[in-house]
């Protein structure tokens, strides 16, 4: 088309808003949009953003330097030694004396994960013992009675001068034992052979029936916590048999959605169509059905005031009120959705082609595709930075000292000292910092997408006036300029979250001494909360656009796209809704089909040649199933995240378009040309 025009965005007098834009909205043809002349913006929050993750990382410092993570990696004895390292190395696993007393008072690893410990002896050994024993002569030579590799090193059993019974008092030796496994480090029964221990402890002879029936019900209960184990081990069995497979259907899942996204600039006015007409079926047919369910009833006795109130919710379903309720509720929606698509087929039109054109910028823009992959990764490292932070905190105390007696049991480390006294604190530092970083890298994609895809509607003459590299020169731009402002709504949306925490915590502490009136008023802040980070989210996702477009800062884009959404928000309203109806019906087609498709394989219904896989080697071939069926929700929704957001970035370009631009040739408009078709304009002197 040659030269592009360059726009002068001046002031407008119909326009209440038009000086501010005016100042803004200089067009550069490097760039083809009102965004060239930039500077930092919301400096203030950016050094304050910077400070934060400065302290962020002194924490983390100071974490790595002074904290000790074996707390929570290794398994410690009765004494508070770790088992594998130092003086136990070579022996990495603990063994507890009496297990029962872990099953019946609190969960083994829950325990030994928070610091607690079971209230029985434990030794670190080198191997979990994987046989039955249970001690039968009280008579007879230490020695001969227990297994020294088992007792606490304090006890020599070939010099010992105790006799077994006051070995057993005093916990220096096991008294039985059965067959366990290693677990993270703790020795935890077998569940393959739980089953046989009641049977070999009534085989004992000369066995008290009183311990006897104390092993049963401790038995029993230790079979009821790590039965979840033995199912475990089989998932795991199944997914590394069935791995390869599972990979290949999220391959599938990723090629059916972009498939589906190039293919929507050819299909959305028919699936749009058809998804409009295929929701006015179902009404009509729900009418329908309601009123045959209604004159059935008809000539029946039965009334809801006979009913009067009932549980049962069938009772209801057998009277003509209820039909007859149904009847109106559906009528009147079916009435009101098909009003809304007479009156509002124009706006409809207007939404199939913003997504059309949306499906030809992400053609355009194949790598924005991937971005999202950026966003995971950069969110997986807040997350282990985090997690890690978290872990290194249990500072050690030189005024700790390890404990000899075997009847020690050892609980905690003391918390004197600086560190150990501000841990709380640090841990709370540790956990607002992780959602500000978390909620600045949600915003850093935003804003770069935002950026690429309104590169390319203000490319006057597409795609050959689309910049080279659009999506990498806005994640610079957004890095360069606009930090600050990225950090601020961020700062915003994690104050909101905190506060939701903090309703959510209280909660749960005071559930139970709350009075009705109490729990209504939490019920009641906690769903205005909820209310108001939905909000905060759809205001910091529209602003982060206008920055992206405008390069103004944020309390500025968030005011502009939010009175320019208002002046539309019919046009909005209805662009949100057939939208989401799309791409509903798009995830939905991915997912079910994906997930169809490894049922019948993974079931056995499709086999392969030879002996590649086979279902019957499968424990439960529902688990596959089940991981390709979330995995391809995920992956959908991580492209239709990227095409939603260039619809939304679409539709504010536009909304600009029209209120800046007339189509003269000083103010061309920069929309598609089925887009001015509908709306009956045209660029002047335009060939």
């Amino acid at each position: 088309m040659g030269k592009k025009k360059e726009a002068d965005m001046g002031k407008k007098e119909s326009d209440p808003d038009s000086k501010e834009y005016g100042e803004a909205a200089q067009f550069d043809p490097t760039f083809h949009g009102p965004i060239h002349n930039r500077s930092c913006t919301d400096i203030i929050c950016c050094v304050l953003f910077m400070l934060v993750i400065l302290g962020y990382m002194v924490v983390g410092i100071i974490a790595w330097l002074y904290g000790d993570p074996r707390h929570v990696l290794y398994p410690r004895n009765s004494t508070g030694s770790f088992c594998g390292i130092d003086h136990n190395k070579g022996k990495p696993n603990v063994f507890y004396f009496d297990l029962l007393q872990c099953a019946t008072s609190t969960n083994v690893i829950a325990a030994a994960l928070n610091g607690l410990q079971c209230p029985t002896t434990q030794v670190c050994v080198s191997e979990c013992p994987k046989n039955f024993w249970g001690l039968t002569d009280y008579l007879g030579r230490p020695a001969d009675a227990f297994n020294q590799s088992l007792c606490t090193p304090s006890i020599d059993l070939a010099t010992t001068t105790l006799t077994v019974t006051e070995i057993v008092d005093k916990e220096l030796c096991p008294f039985f034992y059965t067959p366990t496994t290693s677990v993270l480090g703790r020795c935890l029964p077998d569940v393959t052979a739980l089953g046989q221990i009641p049977d070999y402890f009534s085989s004992i002879p000369n066995l008290p029936p009183s311990l006897n029936e104390t092993l049963m019900n401790g038995t029993q209960a230790v079979v009821n916590s790590f039965n979840a184990k033995d199912v475990g081990v089989r998932i795991f069995e199944d997914f590394a048999s069935a791995w390869p497979w599972i990979l290949l259907g999220l391959v599938i899942s990723m090629l059916v959605s972009m498939l589906f996204l190039l293919l929507l600039r050819f299909t959305a006015p028919v699936m749009v169509w058809l998804l409009i007409l295929g929701l006015l079926g179902a009404g009509g047919y729900g009418i329908w059905h309601c009123y045959w369910e209604y004159d059935n009833y008809k000539t029946r006795a039965v009334s809801i005031t006979d009913v009067g109130f009932t549980t049962n919710l069938e009772v209801y379903l057998q009277t003509q009120e209820t039909w007859l309720a149904f009847l109106i509720i559906i009528a009147v929606a079916e009435a009101i959705i098909l009003l809304t698509v007479i009156f509002l087929r124009k706006r409809i039109l207007i939404a199939i082609a913003l997504i059309q054109e949306a499906s030809r910028a992400v053609g355009h823009m194949m790598s924005t595709l991937l971005y999202p992959l950026v966003t995971f990764v950069l969110v997986l490292v807040c997350v282990a930075y985090w997690g890690i932070t978290a872990l290194y905190p249990n500072f050690n105390s030189s005024s700790a000292p390890g404990c000899r007696s075997a009847r020690c049991i050892f609980i905690r480390y003391n918390d004197e000292g600086l560190l150990q006294r501000n841990i709380f604190n640090l841990q709370i530092y540790n956990a607002v910092a992780f959602l500000w970083c978390v909620n600045f890298v949600i915003a850093l994609g935003q804003c770069t997408l935002a950026g690429a895809f309104a590169s390319y509607y203000w490319a006057f003459s597409k795609p050959s006036d689309i910049p080279y590299f659009p999506l990498s020169a806005a994640f610079i731009r957004t890095l360069r300029y606009h930090v600050g402002s990225l950090a601020f709504g961020a700062l915003i949306l994690t104050l909101v979250q905190i506060v939701r925490m903090l309703l959510e915590y209280i909660d749960h502490k005071t559930r139970a001494a709350q009075n009705p009136c109490a729990r209504f008023l939490i019920c009641c802040l906690k769903c205005c909360f909820w209310c108001l980070e939905k909000f905060i989210k759809f205001l910091n996702r529209n602003a982060y656009i206008m920055i992206a477009v405008y390069g103004k800062n944020f309390c500025v884009s968030a005011k502009n796209a939010f009175f320019l959404l208002m002046r539309n928000i019919i046009r909005v309203v209805v662009l949100d809704k057939v939208t989401d109806l799309l791409l509903f019906f798009g995830k939905l087609l991915v997912v079910g089909g994906v997930a169809v498709l490894s049922f019948f394989f993974f079931s056995g219904r499709i086999a392969l040649p030879g002996e590649t896989f086979r279902s019957e080697n499968l424990n439960y071939y529902w688990m596959p199933i089940i991981t390709v069926a979330i995995g391809s929700y995920l992956i959908a929704h991580g492209f239709f995240s990227v095409y939603n957001m260039c619809v939304d970035t679409l539709f504010l370009c536009f909304l600009e378009d029209l209120e800046r631009n007339d189509g003269s040739q000083e103010r061309p408009y920069y929309m598609s040309k089925n887009l001015m078709k509908i709306l009956n304009k045209s660029n002047k002197g335009a060939k």
